[in-house]
């Protein structure tokens, strides 16, 4: 069952939004549970503070326990003072109003449980042969030591999944580093091209054939949000409370042109603070982009390639996945998630084995905080953020350039919505 409003225009008022929460909570069979409520880490924009009060006004007094786990993937750990920003709470020490907020260590073996093994005949038939492999399924231990799990985070455009949200928030959210580098590679062969702001992906089908071995029930929270306001709540089953909110993300965050951009100037929230999250400037815009054109990533704040795995990017630099592929021997034993995001912010492209030719289909040039030589060390264009004057904007870019000035969430495509 899902209890869920959805909006395809405007907001949901704050009566609405908090009523269709309040419902769905309490529709939640919990009374008496130690809950853990699995939540996105600053880089989704979230109502997270309001969410938190509701959680605690509806839950606080029904459950045992009610603690939340950060769905970090492989991003930094949140100190205490990006915590109390996230949830509007003072955090110390992990703890807000008496709730543990727990930050997920991905890099910690001891933190993971095994569930099970999906197996190679299995992901054969799931990727259609793209690979065949055992597949591990391990998570954060914690999800063994509650009674329910509780996944509330926002559901948008993906360039792994498809669509963000849902199991997701388990896989790779809160898993070993296994099964997060292996989604991310097939993501990656799949190419984010093809598979971005798409419902029904291989991926998908891995994320949710993974979440089968838990046996924790699980409920979910589903948001679809803009920074403006909250689009959509949809509470309940978590199949198919993220399928209500995945089609309203397709209505809400999916602009459709006419035609392809030659270039396009993505100005990036201070929520992103590295290229590794920075990126989905690229990743959102690519499918709207003509072959030559360009993407420039405007981050003057953004200093780093990555704070988690700046080196290993260092050493591969950015390419298109062919790049890869028909360099295999050369690259098998770099992490898969480390790979895939190289090729998801070159973007699509060929290359050329016997000449070592590689040719990108769309030029991703950097206006952040990293140097010119980092820049082209790493195979990607470079641009001084100080050259470019914001005040003329979008003047001074050309009758032929779109400026995206909050960009990261919104998928762009060339074409007509689906009916």
């Amino acid at each position: 069952m899902v209890i869920g409003k959805g909006a395809a225009e405007g907001f949901l008022t704050s009566q609405e939004f908090e009523a269709t929460a309040r419902e769905g909570l309490r529709a939640m069979a919990v009374d008496g549970c130690r809950v853990l409520v699995v939540i996105p880490d600053g880089t989704r924009t979230m109502p997270m503070p309001s969410m938190f009060d509701i959680l605690e006004r509806e839950l606080g007094a029904r459950v045992s326990a009610l603690d939340y786990l950060v769905a970090l993937g492989t991003h930094a750990p949140m100190t205490d003072a990006q915590l109390t920003m996230h949830v509007g709470r003072p955090v110390i020490n992990g703890v807000a109003a008496g709730r543990n907020i727990f930050n997920h260590r991905w890099d910690d073996p001891s933190a993971f449980v095994t569930l099970g093994t999906i197996p190679a005949s299995d992901i054969s038939a799931i990727t259609d042969g793209k690979l065949s492999q055992d597949v591990p399924v391990a998570l954060n231990r914690l999800v063994t030591e509650y009674d329910h799990i509780l996944i509330c985070g926002p559901v948008f455009p993906h360039e792994v999944a498809g669509f963000s949200g849902g199991a997701k928030y388990l896989f790779p959210g809160i898993a070993a580093p296994g099964i997060i580098h292996f989604t991310h590679w097939l993501g990656a062969l799949i190419t984010s091209y093809e598979i971005i702001g798409t419902i029904d992906t291989p991926v998908r089908a891995v994320i949710d054939r993974a979440a089968a071995f838990l046996d924790t029930p699980v409920s979910l929270v589903a948001l679809v949000t803009t920074h403006d306001g909250v689009a959509g709540a949809f509470c309940g089953d978590v199949r198919a409370a993220w399928r209500d909110a995945a089609r309203l993300s397709a209505r809400r965050h999916i602009v459709w042109v006419d035609s392809p951009f030659d270039r396009v100037v993505s100005v990036m929230p201070s929520m992103y603070a590295d290229m590794w999250t920075a990126a989905k400037g690229m990743y959102k815009m690519e499918p709207a982009m003509a072959d030559g054109g360009e993407v420039i990533i405007y981050a003057p704040h953004v200093d780093k390639v990555s704070h988690v795995h700046g080196s290993l990017l260092e050493e591969i630099g950015y390419h298109c996945r062919d790049y890869f592929v028909e360099q295999w021997a050369r690259f098998a034993h770099y992490p898969g998630g480390i790979l895939a995001h190289s090729t998801h912010l070159k973007g699509s492209g060929t290359f050329d084995a016997a000449s070592a030719l590689e040719t990108p289909r769309v030029e991703v040039t950097l206006a952040t905080g990293i140097s010119r030589e980092r820049c082209e060390r790493v195979n990607l264009g470079y641009i001084d953020h100080h050259a470019i004057d914001r005040d003329r904007w979008p003047t001074d870019l050309g009758h032929d350039t779109l400026l995206v000035p909050r960009a990261g969430e919104v998928l762009y495509r060339v074409g007509q919505p689906p009916d």
